[in-house]
C-alpha cells in the first residue's frame, strides 16, 4: 500500500473522529467509545473499500453497509458527512427533536445509511438478505456488516451465521468491533464471546484476525476477503474502545456518556482539531 494513502486514510479517521466527539458533546448524550473503536475500519471502508457514489446513494450496484451496532452511529454519520453524503454541518443536530441524524441510523432520513439498525442482534440477518439478493439479482454488489463483541451475545447472530454459511456468501463480510468493552463491563465479566475466531471458523466463515486501528492490515483484510469463495468472511478487529483520546481509552464509563466542556476541549486538542485551535 502506498504510503500516501495510509497517511490520507489515518488523517481521515482523525477527522472522522473530531466529527463522533463534536457530535456527542452538542447532543450532550450518545455513544463515544464505540464509535472511536470502529472509527478507523469505517474510513477505510468509506474512503478506499466500498464501491459507492454520493450523489446516487440509492445506486443499485453500490456496495451495502450494515452499521448493527446502531448506537455507534455518530461514527457512521461523521462518515457520510465526509464523503459528502450531506453538509457536515448536520452533525452539529445529533440527537435533536427532528433531526434526521438520531441515536440510531433511519435508512428512510438519512442518505447513505442502508438499514435501520440499534436493536442489537439484529444485523447479521439483514446483510444475509442483501448478499442473498445480490446473487439472485446476478449483482456484483459488497455487503459489509459491522457487529459489537458484545452484541454477539445474541443468540439471532448465530442463527443468521448459520444462514451465511448455508448459502454460501462469499459476497459478504462481516467486521467485529472487538473492543472487549460493554456497557456493563468487560466481555469475560458479562458474558464471554471468546474465543470469537474459533467460534466463527465452526460456523463455516474464512476468519481474519487484524489489529482493528492499524489501516494496512484492514485493507489487506478487506483484499483477501474479496477473493475468498463459497464462504462468508468475518474479520476480526482487535480494538481500543475510546481509541484516540487519552482519558476515554479502555474505559468502560465512556460507553455511553458525552464529556463535559473541558473534557470536549482536551479531546479536540488531542484529536488535532486546527479549527478548534483556532477559535481559541
Amino acid at each position: 500500500m502506498e504510503n500516501d494513502e495510509i497517511i490520507f486514510l489515518q488523517e481521515k479517521a482523525k477527522e472522522i473522529r473530531r466529527g463522533i466527539i463534536e457530535q456527542v458533546y452538542k447532543a450532550q448524550s450518545g455513544h463515544p467509545g464505540g464509535s472511536l473503536s470502529v472509527a478507523d475500519i469505517l474510513t477505510v471502508l468509506y474512503f478506499k473499500e466500498m464501491n459507492i457514489d454520493e450523489k446516487r446513494p440509492k445506486w443499485e450496484e453500490r456496495d451495502r453497509l450494515v452499521l448493527s451496532k446502531g448506537h455507534c452511529s455518530p461514527a457512521l454519520y461523521s462518515c457520510l458527512a465526509n464523503k459528502g453524503y450531506f453538509e457536515k454541518e448536520e452533525l452539529q443536530t445529533f440527537r435533536k427533536i427532528e433531526s434526521k441524524l438520531q441515536g440510531h441510523p433511519d435508512m428512510n432520513k438519512v442518505p447513505g445509511v442502508d438499514m435501520t439498525s440499534g436493536s442489537l442482534g439484529q444485523g447479521l440477518s439483514v446483510a444475509n438478505g442483501m448478499a442473498i439478493s445480490a446473487k439472485l439479482d446476478d449483482k456484483n454488489y459488497r455487503v459489509y456488516c459491522i457487529l459489537g463483541d458484545g452484541e454477539i451475545e445474541e443468540g439471532q447472530i448465530w442463527e443468521a451465521a448459520m444462514a451465511s454459511n448455508k448459502y454460501k456468501l462469499d459476497n459478504l463480510c462481516v467486521i467485529v468491533d472487538n473492543n472487549n468493552l460493554q456497557i456493563d463491563g468487560t466481555i469475560e465479566e458479562v458474558m464471554s464471546s471468546y474465543p470469537i475466531d474459533e467460534k466463527f471458523r465452526s460456523f463455516g466463515f474464512q476468519v481474519i484476525n487484524i489489529d482493528g486501528h492499524d489501516i494496512d492490515e484492514i485493507i489487506k483484510a478487506f483484499d483477501v476477503a474479496k477473493n475468498v469463495k463459497e464462504k462468508p468472511t468475518c474479520i476480526i478487529a482487535k480494538t481500543t474502545k475510546g481509541k484516540g483520546i487519552s482519558f476515554m481509552q479502555n474505559q468502560v464509563g465512556w460507553h455511553g456518556k458525552a464529556p463535559n466542556e473541558e473534557q470536549y476541549k482536551k479531546a479536540m486538542e488531542e484529536l488535532g482539531d486546527e479549527i478548534y485551535e483556532s477559535r481559541k
